[in-house]
């Protein structure tokens, strides 16, 4: 079992005295950037030039400066923007104004795992990453709390990146509620394969594939709807809440009884070795690969392409009028996408 850190195993003091340089102000920049400035950091927000995020920060009591020209200050430099954009704002504006015995740190292993950015051997390297989005490492840390981090060092050249991951993990909140220590490599592949075959890729498709199913059958499609997607959400917040066991205590027996016998014929062990596989895909740079090619030669054009078509899937639009109905409901346009 690995070890959780709490503040008290923190030496904060390392922080003293340093400045940090958030790099984006989306989801996670925001939230890191107002935490550690409520910690007693000195902050500040590198943005590109005509960010619209410039004012938000600024009137949020942050100082906003070009990215190259907040690295240029920082002794701590924490790159917090999308994956695909990180290699290049890194290689334009970041290397040249990395200042030797500084530290370069990210939320998401991704680019330097897979040495899209390899940092020079003078600064320290780390890795410190909330497991929550950052609206909720923002609101927690303001009520007292905090999310669990997990952190990683991946290059110490100053002897000390330890010290200061974990300090900094403080400064945002984690270590309140728990920091576990991992590396660059586990928290990339676990990342990318839970998304992949079970928070977004298997979950989405399963979900829609029950929904053909039962249309494909004569059922009503808002029925199937209300089946196989509506109510999803009870019961992930009941094994969110108290895990497998309160949710299987929550349901009917009738349910349970068909969750242990109808479940692993639906998830047989084909899909097992199909998960297997897109974890070696993973391990071996080819996902990485796929996904870096589309950005960059392909301009997107699959990626753009998958969206539309699932977008237009009869789930949505059957979706979309019935939460309609569902007067509880924001419209979603106000949650930060992480």
């Amino acid at each position: 079992m690995a070890k959780t850190y709490y503040d008290a195993d923190v030496n904060f003091d390392i922080l003293k005295d340093k400045v940090v340089a958030i790099i984006g102000f989306g989801s996670q920049g925001h939230a890191h950037a107002l935490n550690l400035k409520d910690s007693g950091v000195n902050v500040v927000v590198g943005l590109y030039e005509g960010s619209k995020s410039k004012a938000v920060a600024e009137s949020q009591g942050l100082k906003v400066l070009p990215v190259a020209e907040a690295v240029k200050i920082a002794d701590i430099t924490m790159i917090l923007i999308p994956d695909e954009k990180q290699a290049d704002v890194y290689r334009t504006e970041i290397a040249p104004n990395l200042k030797p015995g500084s530290a370069l740190a990210a939320a998401h292993g991704f680019n330097i795992h897979f040495k899209q950015i390899v940092p020079p051997s003078n600064v320290d390297v780390f890795l410190v990453a909330p497991k929550g989005p950052g609206h909720l490492v923002r609101r927690t840390f303001v009520e007292g709390s905090g999310v669990p981090d997990v952190f990683a060092v991946e290059q110490d050249a100053s002897g000390k990146c330890f010290d200061i991951a974990l300090a900094y993990a403080r400064g945002i909140g984690g270590t309140r509620a728990g920091c576990l220590q991992t590396t660059f490599k586990e928290e990339t592949e676990t990342d990318l394969f839970g998304e992949q075959c079970v928070l977004c890729g298997g979950v989405t498709h399963l979900i829609q594939n029950g929904f053909e199913v039962l249309v494909a059958a004569g059922y009503q499609p808002e029925i199937a709807y209300f089946e196989t997607f509506h109510e999803m959400k009870l019961i992930v917040d009941l094994m969110y809440e108290g895990g497998m066991a309160k949710m299987r205590k929550s349901i009917s027996d009738t349910a349970e009884y068909g969750d242990y016998t109808t479940g692993p014929k639906i998830i047989t062990p084909e899909v097992k070795k199909a998960m297997e596989k897109a974890l070696e895909e993973i391990q071996n740079g080819t996902f990485a690969s796929n996904w870096l090619v589309e950005n960059r030669a392909a301009g997107r054009a699959n990626f753009l392409a998958q969206r539309r078509i699932h977008a237009e899937h009869q789930i949505e639009t059957v979706g979309a009028k019935l939460r309609g109905m569902m007067s509880w409901l924001k419209d979603g346009s106000d949650l930060s996408k992480d």
